[in-house]
């Protein structure tokens, strides 16, 4: 398959994100062939360049121990793009960002809402300058809300999924993954690659707002908690999903396993399983109904076998008799696993030495049947790529780059 067969060849992505949501979203956009060019203040680039740990001389630091080491976030979120600074609150940035705007097909932004309005480069500042741009703005609340800051924590909290993991009564429970900050950069992509797509027959762009808070919320709502709870099922049911049962986490002599038997014959071959066949017949097991009225009881008869066998004698007998199920893996061990790896779903960023641990990223979960989607771009350092986009995209000379770099505007 040829190299530059990629699904978005062509287009243009200007990178004026930090930190982790805008970020994620042009990461994806350049696993999809994009030329993403990272646009990076030199007196203040993205923070997640010093986010530890740091991969180094010494290995695997929490500290930066060398100049030269590298955060493992930034190895992560900004490979494949091209880095550029500018200082667009220097005399002379403005021009340079128009020029970059003339020629670019998407711009991505994530900072606080108002903060590029004031520099002038806002949407409806910048559709004048290039009517075709697809501007995607990744807030907290909305473009158009002031609303605060908002950080992962921040939005799993109003969005309500802090409470519906856990039990009832305990503190509520913060989701490891920072699904605020990598959800509503998924839709961010979704609504930009749509944006792009009207375009081809209406010549114009538009401005893409997406809320961290509305996106993780509208997954919320994808379940109906309140009306579970009128019907005597708590929001927060701990491991396992009773409207489901028998379905959750349960403990073994030696981890977990998670089983998922919601229909008659998952159930029944569950309870095969666990050497009780006869509770197929049990009028208080016999149906999915029954089995989420006496949920608990139902529990009981699957704990009282998990805890007494191994994890892999649990799911030699589940899969025997064809139930779902598998071992709960620690984070190390899913990234590694050689299925997730050889779909390149997850990567090798940095070769395994005496000096550097194993470190593995994140791929792009899509596999396409005519198109190519690699990062042929390893993380740039900041500025990299200056004299590539300035000089030979833009066709400064050297003694304007020298002069802009003299005044620290690049």
């Amino acid at each position: 398959m040829p190299k530059g067969n990629r699904p978005l060849d062509g287009i243009v992505v200007l990178d004026l994100t930090i930190a982790l949501a805008g970020p994620y979203a042009t990461f994806l956009l350049a696993q999809l062939g994009a030329r993403v060019i990272k646009v990076e203040n030199p007196e203040g680039p993205d923070p997640c360049r010093s986010n530890p740990p740091y991969l180094g001389r010494k290995g695997v630091t929490l500290g930066r121990q060398y100049v030269d080491d590298v955060s493992v976030s930034a190895l992560n979120r900004l490979r494949g793009k091209e880095a550029v600074t500018l200082n667009l609150k220097r005399p002379g940035g403005r021009e340079v960002f128009a020029d970059l705007v003339a020629r670019a097909d998407v711009l991505v932004e994530n900072f606080s809402p108002g903060t590029l309005e004031r520099l002038g480069f806002g949407y409806e500042q910048l559709c004048d300058l290039n009517p075709r741009l697809v501007y995607c703005s990744i807030t907290g609340f909305g473009a158009a809300d002031g609303g605060g800051k908002a950080m992962d924590t921040i939005v799993q909290a109003l969005s309500g999924l802090m409470m519906t993991s856990g039990l009832s009564g305990e503190a509520p429970v913060r989701v490891g993954v920072p699904l605020g900050d990598m959800i509503a950069p998924l839709f961010g992509v979704i609504g930009t690659l749509a944006a792009l797509q009207q375009r081809e027959g209406s010549g114009r762009g538009q401005h893409i707002d997406v809320s961290m808070l509305g996106a993780l919320t509208s997954l919320v709502a994808a379940e109906p908690f309140d009306l579970l709870e009128s019907c005597g099922i708590p929001t927060r049911t701990g491991p396992t999903v009773p409207r489901l049962a028998p379905f959750g986490v349960y403990p073994t002599m030696d981890g977990y396993v998670a089983i998922c038997a919601p229909t008659e014959l998952f159930a029944q071959g569950l309870f095969r399983a666990i050497d009780q066949a006869g509770l197929a017949e049990d009028p208080r097991f016999s149906t999915r109904d029954q089995r989420v009225a006496n949920v608990d009881l139902l529990n009981g008869f699957i704990q009282a076998f998990t805890r007494k066998a191994s994890t892999a004698d649990v799911l030699e007998r589940l899969e025997r008799h064809g139930v779902p199920a598998a071992e709960v893996r620690s984070p190390a061990e899913a990234v590694r696993d050689p299925r997730v790896r050889a779909r390149k779903e997850t990567v090798l960023l940095a070769r395994s030495d005496e000096a550097q641990p194993e470190v593995i990223g994140m791929g792009l979960p899509i596999r396409f049947s005519a198109a190519s989607n690699e990062l042929d771009l390893p993380a740039p350092a900041l500025g990299e790529h200056n004299h590539q986009v300035y000089g030979d995209w833009l066709g400064y000379s050297p003694e304007r780059m020298a002069a802009l770099k003299s005044a620290g505007v690049i």
